[in-house]
């Protein structure tokens, strides 16, 4: 050994980050984390999904500010033999726990697992699912949409908050990895209070979207509604011992819906395709929370129910 290999060893190889899940915020960690050099691999669905995605060139395509960058990125489906140590789950919340099932003979013993899930409920099922590894919750502003398959636009710069109910240490070589691709992100010992938050904004505006056919900006034709809701989602966070999530709740409503007047909320776009909703994570975890402490939240309850109505007109399930 030289003088130069003592004074210089050799790093340890990166740590390969799975991404399960190749939609919109799946591709845009996916895409971000392979321009800045880390190993990247996707985990797609089944077979036929890997072969389309093999003849479409086996490459991820980034838009942000009208310029598109194809990445290359390799994919394998679920039955894969490497193991894993860095899983992304950013599938829907209605598969995220079934996905992860498949996924647990592959994790190691010391694998760090991240859930970039809407709503609540789905996260629990998978810490439970995988302990005694360790997982962290995530929650996103950021903005992201598919403009085709395999091709993700970064439609706004937003934060990521994570954090790990059982464990305030904060993993640095996974935040430093985020670092290194420009995912602006905070660790926070109270992860809790934000998907808290994001759920209650959630149900205070994508349902009402849908049942009104509108943009977020509608619904400021309909103060009187949102502000009803956002009355009773504040009495039911501060009965599920969470006054910080509750705190100005409706400001902070009429303050996305304003800032997100052009868009149409993830539910609605879901509706429009014909897709499954994460109904069931959100106003389906609220009704099922409000019973639990025997908290009366009526217009919210109305809602729950004019939606799982408004869907099954349509044919898609409200589970």
């Amino acid at each position: 050994m030289s003088d130069r290999d003592l004074l210089h060893p050799l790093a340890s190889p990166a740590t390969a980050w799975h991404i399960l899940g190749a939609g919109s915020l799946g591709g845009l960690w996916a895409t971000r984390l392979a321009r800045a050099g880390l190993p990247v691999r996707l985990i797609l669905r089944d077979a036929a999904r890997l072969a389309a995605y093999r003849a479409h060139g086996s490459h991820l395509t980034l838009i942000e500010q009208d310029r598109c960058v194809q990445w290359p990125i390799p994919a394998e489906t679920a039955d894969g033999s490497e193991p894993i140590e860095r899983l992304l789950v950013a599938c829907k919340a209605y598969d995220a726990e079934q996905a992860v099932a498949a996924l647990r003979p592959r994790l190691s013993a010391q694998a760090d697992v991240i859930l970039l899930q809407n709503g609540l409920g789905s996260q629990e099922a998978v810490a439970a699912l995988i302990q005694p590894r360790r997982c962290i919750f995530a929650s996103s502003t950021e903005g992201a949409f598919r403009e085709a398959d395999w091709q993700v636009r970064f439609a706004g710069h937003g934060f990521t908050w994570l954090g790990d109910v059982q464990d305030p240490a904060a993993p640095t070589a996974l935040l430093d990895d985020l670092h290194t691709a420009g995912i602006s992100h905070e660790w926070t010992p109270d992860i809790l209070t934000r998907l808290w938050r994001k759920l209650a904004l959630n149900c205070a505006i994508n349902p009402l979207t849908v049942l009104h056919d509108c943009r977020n900006g509608g619904l400021l034709e309909h103060p009187c509604e949102v502000a009803t809701l956002c009355q009773e989602l504040t009495e039911l966070l501060q009965r599920c011992g969470q006054p910080v999530a509750a705190h100005d709740l409706h400001s902070d409503v009429l303050r996305v819906i304003q800032a997100t007047a052009a868009n149409y909320s993830s539910m609605y776009q879901d509706v429009a395709h014909g897709r499954r909703t994460e109904i069931a994570y959100l106003l389906g975890y609220v009704s099922a929370a409000a019973r639990r402490h025997h908290c009366t939240i009526p217009h919210v309850q109305q809602l729950h129910h004019r939606l799982c109505q408004h869907l099954a007109a349509k044919g898609l399930r409200s589970d």
